[in-house]
This record gives C-alpha cells, structure tokens and sequence, in this order.
C-alpha cells in the first residue's frame, strides 16, 4: 500500500519526520501489507523509498513539494521531491497499488472557493481507496464535501456518520454512508471498480480522547487564518505556515494528534489492502 512523502518532507518537523515515517512503515508491515511510501529522488519517482531515499528527503532543505502538475518538470531538472496526495494517488495507480494512506486531504480554502486543492480533481480521475482524517481543518469543510460529491467521489466515515475534520472527531457534517471493518471497505472498493474510475474515501476520526480540543483548535485557527492574511501567505506555502502554527500555538498538541492520525490511518489501510488479497 502506498504512503505519500509530503508529510516527511514537509508535513512533520524535524526530527519528527523521519522517526514517524519510519514507524508508519513498521506499522504497515505488522498489519501484514507491504509499505511503498512514494517520491522523486534526483528526477526519479520511486515507489517504495528505502530508509537512505527516506532520509534524504526528511532532512534535505532543497526538496520540492509535487502534485501531479509538476512531476514532469521537476523529473526533467532532476529534482528531489515529495508527492502530495494527487500525485502520490495517481503514481500508486499506475504501479498497481490499491491503497493509499494519508493524514488528511487538500480541499476548497476559506473564503477563496477559486483556490482548490488538485487532490479533488486528482482522486475523481484515479480508481485507489485513499484512508484519510478528512479534510484538514483549515479548509472549507462544506465545500469540498460538495466538491467531492459533484466529481463523483464516494465517501465512507469509518466507524461514524459524521465527517471528521483531521484534528477533530467531527467536522460538523454528515456523510450518506459508513463502514465498520476493513472488509466492508474492500467489498465496496471491488464494487467500485465495476463502475466508477473515481477514488474512494475513507474518512477514519481520531477517537474522542485523542483529539485537540475543541475550543483550542476554534482559538488557534482564527488565529492561524488572520496570519495567512496578514503576512500574504498564498499557494504551497499556506498548509505548512498552518501546521506550524497550531503545533506553536497548541503547545505540541496538534503535532500528537497529527502523528496519531497518519499511524492509525496507515494500519486502517493496511487491513483493508489485507483484505482485497483475501
């Protein structure tokens, strides 16, 4: 099953990054499926990273971050680079891999609906079961619902009917369908494949306990959007401004549930990439 590398290279502080990319690994493995965390290495896209390929690009300060619009030119100047979620869905497809796990998708920003992440489009174009948390918080939640539902995409909440929101349990919205094991996932994944070429999601929250707190998370993302705003930050450069601002903000605590997050997605995956072996 396929792992994206953004979060090693950018997703994740140093020395965070490398450490938890290789426990995602270990996770997979245990889980009884076979890892292949995906990136560019000097102009190559390599499925399956060994730990030397890992490390490069957790601890390089010259790595490009790729979605799928770039993997040509940064192949063609020999870059080194980290998949996004568009890009890391569609070169798992096309090596053959099923299943992709990730912490949580791009989206449609707040009050900017021009500004929409290419995973959208991206994953209703390529036929893989991605496990995330949802959405990132930072985005507009309700808009990309209805994105997904107009290209067509298929949303299962794991375990719930409500949509989490990656550092909350619950986004506030609700979702048509659930699963509650890794074999439904499957069923549904082999079905879909008889009639869709869309991605499936499955949206997996982190449990109550788990989560950063509610109240927290509001005060700190009112604060993270003024920042946006006030410095100028637009593009690539917004998610990873917002990620470091809650981990500065929340005193560590949005880091925890972001590692917790990519962990119990990946083992999520990994069950459910058992399953379709089944």
């Amino acid at each position: 099953m396929a792992l994206e590398s953004t979060i090693v290279s950018h997703g994740l502080p140093r020395p965070d990054n490398l450490r938890v990319a290789r426990e995602v690994e270990a996770v997979v493995e245990a889980a009884g499926a076979v890892p292949a965390t995906i990136g560019m290495i000097h102009g190559r896209l390599t499925v399956g990273l060994d730990d030397e390929q890992l490390t490069h690009l957790a601890t390089s300060d010259d790595v490009v971050k790729l979605s799928v619009r770039d993997l040509a030119p940064a192949a063609a100047a020999q870059r080194d680079g980290a998949t996004t979620v568009a890009a890391t869905a569609a070169v798992a497809h096309k090596a053959g891999i099923a299943v992709f796990a990730t912490g949580g998708l791009g989206g449609v920003h707040r009050d900017a609906p021009f500004d929409e992440s290419a995973d959208l489009t991206g994953l209703s174009r390529t036929p893989i079961t991605v496990v995330c948390a949802g959405v990132k918080s930072i985005l507009d939640v309700g808009a990309t619902l209805e994105r997904l539902e107009t290209l067509g995409v298929a949303v299962l909440g794991f375990g719930t009917r409500r949509f989490p929101g990656f550092y909350l349990r619950d986004s506030g919205f609700d979702l048509d369908w659930s699963v509650e094991s890794a074999r439904e996932v499957a069923a549904i994944h082999r079905a879909r494949d008889e009639v869709s070429a869309a991605a499936l999601i499955v949206a997996n929250p982190l449990p109550e306990e788990e989560q950063v707190d509610p109240a927290l998370h509001d005060r700190v993302l009112a604060a993270a959007m003024a920042g946006l705003t006030r410095e100028g930050i637009t593009g690539k450069a917004v998610t990873p401004y917002l990620l470091a601002h809650f981990h500065e903000a929340t005193g560590g605590a949005s880091l925890a549930a972001n590692i917790r997050i990519i962990t119990r997605n990946a083992e999520l995956a990994a069950q459910v990439a058992v399953a379709l072996r089944a």
